[in-house]
């Protein structure tokens, strides 16, 4: 039982890290910019989740965890933020090659309008709750500057993508909060947050989850756009070295 939350971590990877390398997909050739993105984000995410569980927002059950811990996060709690983000990034590579590029600008600030304002409305209301109105309020912040301050024209993909993201999202964390155990590996305090559960998940680990796979994609997209601008730029200048 001790090795539950670690095998959870790795079969979620798994998958992804043998397709990685498939000649189709090639997401092996973008971790130049992945490693950057999910070592960033993850150093906030943990952050984040260190502060939460000082405060006893949440915790984790011994029963389930190998005890090896880093700062007052459990070994598997750390790999959580590499691994999770490792396969929602390579299905959004691999699925965006199939969807169209096109973007309708319309449907997406609208969508994104309606997503901010439920978000903004639940998380002021429930600032009492620490996880809730935290998630709320910063993803509806993170949603607001992707659409309206960096014009980001793939938001309609990531929210297409996210919604299948949801389905493995509700086996490996129904597994975390206890779906099919005896116990949760990781416990929620319930007076800092709304208590409405899916199952055994609490809903804002749903934009929890989204938080933490668009703060990945917006690095990683941005250190992607970077290489493909300096590229033509190095052929040019060696274009006109041979020229001269």
């Amino acid at each position: 039982m001790q090795y539950t939350y670690l095998l959870v971590n790795f079969f979620t990877i798994l998958i992804p890290f043998l397709f990685s390398f498939h000649p189709k997909l090639q997401f092996h050739k973008t971790w130049k910019a992945f490693f950057p993105a999910v070592f960033l984000t993850g150093l906030i995410f943990i952050l984040w989740d260190m502060y939460f569980t000082h405060l006893g927002v949440w915790g984790f059950n011994d029963r389930y965890l190998t005890g090896i811990e880093i700062g007052n996060l459990p070994l598997e709690e750390v790999l959580f933020f590499f691994c999770i983000p490792y396969a929602c990034v390579f299905t959004f590579h691999s699925l965006c090659l199939f969807l169209s590029k096109r973007t309708n600008y319309r449907k997406q600030k609208n969508f994104t309008v309606f997503l901010v304002t439920v978000l903004l409305v639940v998380g002021i209301m429930n600032i009492r709750y620490l996880y809730t109105s935290t998630t709320f309020i910063s993803l509806a912040i993170l949603l607001l500057l992707s659409h309206f301050v960096w014009k980001l024209r793939w938001l309609n993909r990531f929210y297409m993508v996210y919604g299948v993201l949801l389905i493995p999202f509700f086996i490996v964390n129904g597994i975390l909060t206890g779906t099919g155990l005896e116990e949760e590996v990781v416990w929620y305090n319930s007076t800092e947050f709304l208590n409405i559960r899916l199952n055994t998940i609490p809903i804002e680990d749903i934009f929890y989850g989204m938080e933490l796979i668009l703060a990945n994609l917006l690095i990683y997209k941005f250190l992607l756009s970077r290489k493909k601008v300096a590229r033509p730029a190095i052929n040019n200048e060696l274009h006109e070295k041979v020229m001269r």
